[in-house]
């Protein structure tokens, strides 16, 4: 008997053939395999919206001036969207481990095999990388926060709730990513992701309100988990707080827990079923 055969037996029916709870396990492994990895290309994710702050916030901002948000307040062009590139920020780190990282893991590597000929379940192992995912997106959106602090463009105390705010942004994306990666076959098929990504970042009221879209275009926006993500982010920045930020919230919560489904029941069916 192999032991993935032995493997598979024992997990038969029940929460017990998908959850061994130890997610940490991969995690950990994640972070002793980072130790070889190329720090300039993880750096890269993090100055991309680094530098759009720079460029749009001093070099725009000073031709447009102020901006009103939904609940008529004015902030400076560089207020307004240094927190919806925070959400960028959050989700490039998340994105990129989940999607990139992921598909040679299960393509090439070969890793999810090995682990899940182990006591890890489905479960366990997409938790633990989205959870790696999730600190790469952590420690993008902590620096690019501090670097908002320094500015100035935190205008409110709540700006400190947009760091648990970029753990949900995270997590969302990295469930998701992982999910659509696991359906990936071929280098080509990964460039949909970037396809899907670059609209996502131009449209969802990043650089501009949602307002100056005619309102079939707001519609489709609005379906967006960048956008959400973003309004959540600027409304605690900024100090906009409202009712329906809880909408925001939900949504990602829906995101996390379809992106966890798919993810579990995916890597069932490739090594176990």
């Amino acid at each position: 008997m192999t032991l993935t055969e032995s493997g598979t037996r024992r997990r038969a029916g029940g929460v017990r053939a998908l959850w061994a709870g130890n997610p940490l396990a991969v995690v950990q492994r994640g972070l002793v395999a980072a130790r070889s990895s190329s720090w300039a290309v993880v750096l890269s994710g993090f100055f991309e919206p680094v530098f759009y702050l720079a460029s749009m916030g001093i070099g725009l901002g000073s031709m447009i001036g102020l901006i009103t948000l939904a609940d008529g307040t004015k902030v400076e062009y560089a207020a307004f969207i240094a927190p919806a590139l925070l959400a960028v920020s959050a989700m490039n780190g998340a994105i990129y481990d989940s999607t990139w990282n992921v598909f040679f893991k299960l393509n090439y590597g070969k890793l999810y095999e090995g682990m899940l000929s182990t006591s890890l379940g489905p479960l366990d192992v997409a938790l633990g990388e989205i959870m790696y995912a999730m600190l790469r997106g952590l420690v993008y959106a902590s620096g690019f926060l501090i670097i908002m602090q320094v500015a100035g463009l935190n205008l409110s105390w709540t700006a400190v709730l947009a760091l648990p705010a970029v753990l949900l942004i995270a997590f969302g994306f990295a469930s998701l990513g992982m999910a659509v990666t696991s359906y990936m076959k071929t280098f080509q098929h990964m460039d949909w992701i970037n396809m899907v990504l670059l609209p996502m970042f131009l449209f969802s009221a990043t650089l501009f309100p949602i307002t100056n879209y005619p309102e079939w275009v707001q519609g489709i926006i609005q379906a967006f988990p960048l956008w959400h993500g973003v309004e959540l982010i600027r409304g605690l920045t900024t100090g906009a707080l409202h009712m329906g930020m809880l909408w925001h919230v939900v949504y990602y919560l829906v995101m996390i827990a379809v992106g966890l489904l798919f993810t579990t029941k995916r890597l069932r069916a490739l090594f176990l079923d």
